[in-house]
């Protein structure tokens, strides 16, 4: 059993009493995790977080007095721990839990529709996960970083400048640059940051492979479209990729590029323990599309995109990565980055900015046909 010190130390804010208990009881069931306080709202929870420092903190959403979405701002703004949102799948759900995300919160877990014992027992293992790969986040003293960045037209990421690459481009070729981003942890507010930054007349598809279930990424995407220039929306099966547009890859279902440019959507099984999985969206992009793939690896856990920069690089394609500085988790950039495929190591605020410098110079040295 962890001695006491070792423990991640959670604060659990909740409203209804019940759902407390089966918190406490799932959070508790786990050696490595402490229960160190109870919030009944938002007010409460923002005063337990500053008087007894939590490591992680679980957050409602739907709160009497102060709500989660008002704690989150308040903490991250103020006091900022690591939280992890428990929230309802359900549209409206999905939208606060969003958002939250957007002001800081690390993660989230959906709270089951039933919101039952049983039900909620079932998540018990992600949530636990969760707590304490959140309880290892550097947080900010920031609620509105996703909208406050500003670019400053700076070469980012000292230390990592862009190398010189030769464009090796297939002539001639009438498809158009595609971006493949993929992200997990800290992915919504990362990527709520880089897309708006994309210009409206960008000459490339961009498609998003964001790990996330398939209840949230229909309100994402919604969302997403609300602050970027370009088109958004959710990818539907056999559809052809077009410039201009970012499609978001359902949570329910893996995204292959097919033949004529088509998306193939996917609903099998896990792949390397994702789905969505980065790693067949970037290999089949690399297959159809060759030098003219962008693959974009940003904030997450695990190795998922490092197989598939590899391909991405063997096509001659161009691979970014996010730097840790700037990295809620800095797993998945640094997995892409050991695999030797990576040709700039970026700060967020720099990516949209390389990327259509890259576009730029694919489309300079290859017709583009931009349907």
């Amino acid at each position: 059993m962890a001695d006491a010190k070792d423990k991640v130390r959670v604060l659990i804010v909740e409203d209804s009493g019940f759902m407390r208990k089966v918190l406490h009881d799932i959070i508790a069931s786990d050696p490595q995790l402490e229960v160190v306080g109870e919030a009944r709202d938002g007010r409460e929870g923002v005063a337990l977080a500053q008087t007894l420092k939590p490591d992680v903190i679980t957050m409602d959403i739907n709160m009497p007095h102060l709500d989660g979405l008002q704690a989150t701002e308040f903490i991250m703004s103020q006091n900022p721990k690591p939280i992890v949102i428990v929230s309802s799948e359900s549209r409206d759900g999905a939208d606060s839990t969003l958002r939250a995300l957007e002001l800081g919160a690390v993660d989230f877990v959906p709270k089951p529709s039933s919101g039952i014992d049983l039900d909620m027992h079932r998540v018990s293992g992600e949530l636990n996960r969760k707590l304490k790969t959140a309880a290892k986040v550097r947080v900010v003293r920031t609620a509105t970083l996703p909208r406050a960045v500003q670019q400053t037209g700076k070469s980012p990421a000292a230390g990592s400048p862009v190398q010189s690459v030769p464009l090796v481009v297939p002539a001639p070729t009438p498809r158009f640059p595609c971006v493949v981003v993929g992200a997990s942890t800290g992915g919504p507010a990362t990527v709520m940051t880089m897309i708006p930054r994309l210009p409206k007349d960008l000459p490339a598809a961009v498609v998003l492979v964001q790990h996330m279930p398939a209840a949230f990424t229909g309100q994402f995407t919604v969302q997403l479209g609300e602050a970027s220039a370009l088109r958004v929306k959710e990818a539907q099966t056999s559809e052809v990729i077009q410039a201009g547009t970012v499609y978001i890859c359902p949570g329910s279902h893996h995204l292959r590029f097919a033949t004529g440019g088509r998306i193939a959507l996917d609903g099998g099984e896990r792949i390397s323990g994702y789905r969505p999985c980065v790693d067949v969206a970037l290999e089949t992009a690399a297959d159809y599309m060759g030098a003219m793939t962008i693959g974009v690896i940003l904030t997450g856990m695990g190795n998922d995109g490092a197989r598939g920069a590899k391909a991405v690089k063997s096509a001659g394609g161009y691979m970014i990565a996010q730097d840790e500085s700037t990295s809620v988790i800095f797993g998945m950039p640094a997995e892409v980055i050991k695999t030797g495929a990576v040709d700039e190591i970026l700060k967020i605020d720099g990516i949209a900015a390389a990327i259509e410098r890259r576009v730029t110079q694919l489309c300079r040295v290859s017709p583009v046909n931009t349907r």
